[in-house]
């Protein structure tokens, strides 16, 4: 992306996937990232600055607010745990809601998606001046981004500050780099309290979690303590292999160093081609793990693997995301290692959610002592598997109604200091 960029420094769609690719980057502190995406903003963001324009929205603090949702993601994706139960709640006397689909192909999802929204327009094809007019001319008072740098995202629409109050918000975990987006949407989990120079976007913090999860239909039973029928402690991780790097094969081969007979699940769609095997084989085996306790492959969906692990193993410095919610739900808890503001802390911002902070590590060392101590307490794990599902229900996680409530008010604030300044 680099070499591309050099070739033809105007090319956003490189800069967004070198800031994409950064983010999974496990030797560079935050401050060393964040310089990059300020590299963006000062080249795509600022210069289109001349193009902004008076708002002129009807400022009157109680009315309805017009909210639009941009997004490429309006499909069978990842977001639509998260998205699906917030348009679900909204209290359309509070917001009338407008989606901007950057879309190439509907699929069933779209159709529940439109069922939410009192307006749905298709943005495929449409230029980022022409959408930042169209947004302008339906007069959107807070205007939302799902995507942050990830495909098909309209960041440069974003860049024209086509609304008074515009917000990132979940589909990224990170910032955009943009200062003309005002608010990134978040917890003082995720994003701790002194980190906010990471961020261009102002943090806006609402109470933990940022996000309700709706699991999707057909994930069965949660199975009895893998443990106790087969003899072994079994720890796994479902995540992108992306973010499995040097750092996290060192500390999961000392646990399994300390965790005698344990093995390790890895199921990922890359590690379904033996190169990657291989790969990853070969970084285990630099720590003295044999292949013999690696089980590598890849499942779609994981609920039969998961019904297998006894303790999943998050991800840094670039946590999972959607697979610790499904590990939860399937009763299986995991240990994660707070890391950098945003995508690094994701895994510790569900934790609290859930009410165990416990399986918080704040040092690699502690990673794995907690992960230790989770698989020599049979007992324990045991028990913590057949009521986790429970806890998670009644949990502030998949509290749907509530957390539209607690977006609401967050919009209503913002749209109040718009108003004010």
């Amino acid at each position: 992306h680099r070499r591309a960029l050099e070739i033809r420094p105007d090319y956003a769609e490189a800069q967004s996937n070198l800031l994409f690719c950064l983010n999974y980057h496990p030797d560079l502190s935050a401050e060393e990232i964040y310089r990059a995406y300020q590299e963006y903003d000062a080249s795509f963001g600022i210069p289109l600055r001349s193009t902004w324009r008076t708002h002129t929205n009807d400022k009157t603090p109680d009315r309805r607010l017009r909210v639009g949702y941009v997004s490429p993601d309006f499909r069978y994706h990842s977001c639509r745990f998260f998205l699906e139960p917030l348009l679900a709640h909204h209290d359309k006397t509070q917001v009338e809601v407008y989606a901007y689909a950057e879309l190439s192909k509907k699929d069933d999802m779209t159709a529940r998606y439109q069922s939410y929204v009192e307006r749905w327009i298709p943005t495929k094809g449409m230029g980022d001046e022409a959408l930042a007019e169209r947004i302008r001319s339906d007069g959107i008072d807070i205007l939302v981004d799902l995507a942050g740098h990830t495909a098909h995202n309209r960041l440069l629409t974003f860049a024209r500050k086509p609304a008074p109050v515009s917000v990132s918000w979940l589909g990224y975990g990170n910032t955009t780099g943009l200062r003309s987006i005002d608010y990134y949407l978040t917890d003082a989990t995720s994003v701790p309290v002194g980190s906010e120079g990471s961020f261009a976007e102002q943090p806006w913090y609402i109470a933990n979690p940022p996000y309700s999860y709706r699991p999707t239909a057909g994930m069965g039973e949660v199975s009895g303590l893998p443990a106790l029928r087969c003899g072994h402690i079994t720890f796994g991780t479902l995540t992108r292999s992306v973010r499995i790097n040097p750092h996290t094969i060192r500390v999961w081969s000392e646990i399994l160093r300390r965790v005698e007979g344990s093995r390790l699940v890895i199921d990922s769609l890359n590690f379904n081609y033996p190169g990657m095997q291989a790969r990853l084989v070969e970084g285990f085996a630099e720590h003295g793990v044999t292949r013999e306790r690696l089980e590598l492959g890849y499942h779609s969906p994981p609920w039969d693997i998961l019904r297998g692990i006894d303790i999943s193993l998050d991800c840094f410095p670039h946590n999972s995301g959607t697979t610790l919610l499904e590990s939860l739900y399937m009763g299986v808890p995991y240990v994660t290692l707070a890391s950098r503001p945003g995508v690094g802390r994701l895994g510790s911002s569900i934790l609290k959610g859930v009410g165990h902070p416990e399986w918080i590590a704040q040092s690699e060392a502690e990673y794995v002592d907690k992960a230790v101590a989770l698989a020599t307490d049979l007992p324990g794990l045991a028990a913590l598997r057949a009521g986790l599902r429970s806890e998670m229900e009644a949990s502030p996680l998949m509290d749907e109604a509530e957390f539209a409530r607690k977006v609401e008010a967050a919009y209503r604030m913002m749209f109040a200091n718009w108003a004010e300044s």
